[in-house]
């Protein structure tokens, strides 16, 4: 597997709803998934959950799995299941340390780290847009 990108993605859950590694996990089974499809996940406290092992190919955006480390954080909705950034001040620490180390470890520049958006137009995920991101990130 030749790692060249790094995929952020959100759960699509209503902000302060907390889910853990476990219960995406499950939903991805009930899909017919072999495992968990992203790598890591970020619960609302920071905690980064690891998913999918890295060595394997993971189940997260079309065309892109083979090539992409997936990370998801808890949250990305409103109330109302309407996209929002919801990123707890936590989620932004820790997904920019794991981001940065992924960087690093796989030789990632930051303008290949994306949103699942970018790849996939009918949705909005990761409720936060790429420039808003990767200035996060620097």
């Amino acid at each position: 597997k030749s790692t060249t990108m790094i995929i952020i993605h959100c759960s699509a859950t209503r902000e302060g709803q907390d889910i853990k590694a476990k219960t995406i996990k499950q939903w991805h089974l009930q899909r017919g998934f072999s495992d968990i499809g992203y790598h890591y996940i970020i619960d609302l406290d920071g905690t980064i959950e690891k998913g999918r092992d890295e060595s394997l190919v993971g189940a997260h955006c079309i065309g892109k799995n083979a090539i992409s480390i997936g990370i998801c954080y808890v949250g990305g909705c409103d109330k109302n299941l309407k996209p929002k950034d919801t990123r707890t001040d936590a989620q932004k620490k820790a997904m920019k340390t794991l981001v940065h180390q992924l960087m690093e470890k796989y030789n990632i520049p930051l303008n290949n780290v994306y949103g699942h958006y970018q790849f996939c137009s009918y949705k909005e995920c990761p409720s936060v847009k790429i420039e808003q991101l990767r200035e996060d990130l620097k």
